[in-house]
């Protein structure tokens, strides 16, 4: 009999399918099909430093503007700070309460006192464990990457000796060298890390000529980049694989698990093909697993890693080279009939 337990970040996991974080991972009724469909653990929507600050700033103008006229009402309704994200953390013990699966928080901040103050409320609030959402949009041309990661690096470290329950860190691709500064946050406390976050982009509607921000999937077949690091990362760090970022189907999952992920996270293929996806994914792993003969998760992860494989230049740049050299007789291969 197949198992598809696994283990991340310390916690045990029935599947190795992990609800991404978004809206859907917000609702206690989705979050129970999700559990009911398989899932492993969930990743609750993330909160952002943007919506602490904006809705904070709202509740103060609304205590101030009738101070003149009701001085009193100060007194009535004190200065609660944050009071927004409360209904975050509300909503976030309220899926908790919902599932047996562990629900995971999520942070998307700026200043270390947010990440703290916001870590430790989220433990307070039942959480599992925090995964930190690390990306730095550059607007100042006198920063250096490096400052970039220092500051990341720092916090982590505040974070981590501040709460006991496990820390991830979702990073972007937007590193010189990814592979370095996940070293950096390992030694800072982190215990796992998430390849890669999704960052929304910017787009000009040149009929009205203003700037638009659509929400979108990602596309299929844009997995690549996660499956190379997983599969360079497997044996090279005691932290937690997990890999992210275009997985719809069972194949693209067992792919990262053969490169070296621990779990897989998935929140486009939730919204294309809804919540019940979840136990799709998992039947393929299984059916994949019994033919191939393989008893659990175990027996495979990793088998096509960088270090389990004997080519020493796979994954290196002399596979851009290879195709390069090779194109004509690799399109006619695969295009030609």
């Amino acid at each position: 009999m197949t198992k598809l337990s696994t283990n991340y970040l310390g916690l045990e996991l029935k599947s190795p399918i992990v609800a991404g974080a978004s809206n859907l991972t917000s609702d206690p009724e989705k979050a129970k099909k999700m559990e009911k469909a398989g899932v492993g653990a969930i990743v609750f929507k993330s909160l952002f430093e943007e919506q602490i600050q904006l809705e904070s700033f709202d509740h103060d103008e609304s205590l101030e503007q009738d101070d003149e006229r009701h001085a009193e009402m100060t007194d009535l309704f004190p200065n609660i700070e944050h009071a927004g994200p409360a209904d975050h953390l509300n909503q976030f013990k309220a899926v908790k309460e919902a599932v047996s699966v562990p629900v995971i928080a999520s942070l998307n901040c700026i200043n270390k006192e947010t990440w703290l103050d916001y870590a430790k409320k989220l433990e307070e609030a039942g959480a599992d464990a925090l995964e930190m959402n690390f990306y730095y949009t550059p607007t100042e041309f006198d920063k250096s990457g490096q400052d970039v990661e220092n500051e990341q690096v720092e916090i982590l470290k505040e974070v981590a000796k501040a709460i006991k329950i496990p820390v991830s860190v979702k990073l972007s691709h937007y590193y010189s060298n990814p592979l370095n500064v996940i070293k950096q946050f390992e030694k800072a406390g982190a215990k796992g890390v998430v390849l890669f976050n999704k960052l929304f982009q910017s787009d000009i509607n040149i009929d009205n000529e203003e700037l638009t921000h659509p929400y979108f999937l990602s596309p299929e077949g844009e997995y690549k980049d996660t499956l190379r690091f997983t599969g360079i990362l497997y044996g090279n760090t005691k932290s937690s694989i997990i890999a992210n970022t275009s997985v719809y189907h069972g194949r693209e999952a067992i792919k990262m698990i053969l490169g070296g992920a621990d779990a897989i996270q998935v929140v486009s293929a939730l919204y294309k093909f809804q919540v019940e996806h979840i136990r799709t994914l998992n039947n393929k792993i299984e059916s994949w697993m019994s033919q191939k003969r393989y008893k659990s998760l175990e027996d495979f992860k990793g088998k096509l890693s960088r270090k389990n494989i004997s080519d020493p230049y796979a994954f290196r740049r002399s596979q851009y080279v290879d195709i390069l050299i090779n194109s004509k007789q690799i399109f006619d291969k695969e295009f030609l009939p």
